[in-house]
């Protein structure tokens, strides 16, 4: 297929903020994919891989100019120029495309093969000359692009689509291009999406028309998928309500989210974001071969650190650069120790337990695996019908140094990814949020060369929308009342940075920090429509995606919540 069919569908896709619009286009383009074609399936999230993959095209906006500078004969001082008018990097690659010559258009009109090979050798090099070969690749295509060809070939580059289209949106315009908008498979599909988390491998057996194909799609010992995520309790009244009686309850951790993976003598770990850290853990590949029975598993456990000496448990930030560390691994596992609190099972001996009631998983999970204090063990975990006894358990996780309880309905399955209402978590009254740093403000004085105050964002679709600034929780060292410091701020949103007007940088988002605040108001002043007030970072999460970040209904929700307290004890 050529490139520009699938650019004109970005377009038509761009021009419309209406799901069901946006579904009626994406399905009438589906039916027109070949299975030689299916790669596609990346290219419309934005990516050259399934989601779970960690290679990514990792093109930054100052390798595009050049790209676009090369491509088109331009002076790269004139793109940055111009890009720092327009703001878009990509407009800014359609506006020059269209004064190069048609002679240059019409002597090799790319395919989207073409552009996806060729974006696919780019993560892979590496050593001396990587820049210049970088460009080879990428100037052989936008010397043959067209225009809007040029505008998402490097909006793709960067990851910066722009489209408006999300997981759910390719869902159902599959429901609709392939099984008539049938409802009743609507969780045959879904199902198909959470066992491979691959849209190519569903949408190639979902074209066969035969919806009992979907079915035989099952989950694969070593691709990673995500994991099934909680709502708010108010309290445990509330979860009794909302889950029935009895219902399981366990410690929520104050570690991150690991799920483990192993087939025969191969172990792999990756967090709740997809990553791989599999190197930054021996230790755990050790425990889970001597602790765990079993040929073939997908586990979900919590990792969270604990000090040696007092065997205290410790909160999340202090274990957190194990995740991103790559080098004096043994050294840095003998310094923050962790240990795996293994919690669910969704595969077992070659079978998936999704299905399976909580009740169930919970049983083999205490079969296969054998508990050893501060290295693996079950995590704590009570059945109950009794308010009582569940604060009281409650009470005692707290004790322990973790962040609540975990309520849930026994009935239950397991549903990766989606934030379910059969399960809640239950934390003491603070308000709180997960949100991504959009952008910031150089410092003056002492805090010269440094970043030092930070724009935050939620989201909404696709779409991040401010809400605050913050600049409080961060330190020029690391102490107990400040866990962040502005240097590894800085330097991690340094190659981030998109836009810079005098002493503000606008930034991609990647970067989640956890926010403590005292409360929500609403605001002309942010995009958002709402501000928070008097927000405190308390913690960086590399373990968390951006789709766990919180959204506006969320933040609508929270302050509604509020205003109820706030009416009750005023």
């Amino acid at each position: 297929m050529r490139y520009e069919k699938l650019a004109k569908v970005y377009e038509e896709l761009s021009k419309t903020t209406k799901r069901l619009e946006k579904i009626d286009i994406l399905s009438k383009f589906l039916e027109d994919i070949g299975k030689e074609d299916s790669d596609i399936m990346y290219l419309l999230e934005g990516r050259i891989y399934p989601a779970y993959d960690e290679r990514k095209i990792g093109i930054s906006n100052q390798i595009a100019i050049k790209a676009i500078s090369k491509a088109t004969g331009t002076d790269s001082k004139k793109v940055l120029l111009k890009w720092k008018k327009v703001g878009d990097i990509g407009e800014v690659a359609k506006e020059l495309t269209q004064t190069k010559k048609q002679t240059t258009l019409a002597s090799n009109i790319p395919t989207t093969k073409k552009v996806i090979d060729n974006l696919r050798k780019l993560p892979e090099l590496v050593g001396k000359g990587t820049i210049d070969k970088k460009l080879s690749l990428i100037t052989e295509l936008l010397t043959s692009t067209s225009p809007i060809e040029s505008l998402y070939l490097i909006r793709t580059l960067i990851g910066d689509l722009r489209i408006g289209v999300q997981e759910s949106t390719i869902k159902y315009s599959i429901l609709k291009a392939f099984f008539k908008n049938n409802k009743d498979y609507e969780i045959n599909l879904q199902r198909a999406i959470d066992r491979s988390n691959d849209l190519k491998e569903v949408f190639e057996y979902a074209r066969t028309r035969k919806i009992e194909e979907l079915d035989k799609i099952n989950l694969e010992v070593g691709k990673p998928i995500k994991a099934m995520l909680a709502q708010k309790a108010k309290s445990v009244e509330d979860a009794f309500t909302h889950l029935g009686k009895p219902l399981a309850a366990e410690y929520k951790y104050d570690g991150f989210r690991l799920l483990i993976h192993k087939k025969g003598d191969k172990v792999h770990l990756f967090t709740r974001s997809l990553e791989n850290v599999t190197n930054q853990f021996p230790e755990v590949i050790d425990y889970i071969k001597k602790f765990i029975r079993g040929e073939s598993f997908i586990l979900d456990s919590e990792a969270v650190g604990y000090d040696k000496k007092t065997k205290k448990y410790t909160d999340f930030q202090k274990i957190s650069q194990r995740i991103k560390r790559k080098y004096d691994i043994e050294k840095l596992s003998e310094k923050l120790p962790v240990e795996v609190n293994v919690f669910d099972v969704l595969f077992y001996n070659g079978k998936s337990e999704l299905e399976k009631p909580l009740r169930e998983r919970r049983k083999l999970i205490d079969k296969i695996v054998k508990s050893h204090p501060y290295k693996l063990i079950t995590s704590k975990f009570i059945e109950s019908s009794d308010k009582k006894e569940i604060e009281n358990f409650y009470k005692m996780a707290l004790k322990d140094n973790q962040e609540g309880i975990m309520l849930k309905n026994l009935e239950a399955p397991y549903k990766p990814g989606r934030r379910v209402g059969n399960m809640l978590k239950l934390k003491p009254e603070e308000n709180e949020l997960d949100l991504v740093i959009t952008g910031g403000e150089w410092g003056t004085g002492k805090r010269s060369g440094w970043i030092s105050s930070f724009i935050l964002s939620c989201k909404k679709g696709n779409n991040y929308l401010e809400i605050g600034k913050v600049g409080t929780g961060i330190g020029e060292k690391e102490n107990e009342e400040n866990k962040v410091t502005f240097d590894e701020l800085t330097k991690l949103m340094n190659p981030l940075i998109t836009e810079e007007k005098g002493k503000n940088v606008t930034v991609k988002p990647k970067i989640v920090v956890t926010i403590h605040y005292q409360d929500i108001q609403k605001s002309p002043t942010y995009e958002s429509g709402w501000a928070l007030r008097f927000p405190r970072i308390t913690a960086l999460r590399p373990d968390k995606p951006l789709s766990e970040i919180a959204d506006l209904e969320e933040i609508e929700k929270d302050f509604l919540e509020q205003r109820k307290k706030n009416y009750k004890y005023g």
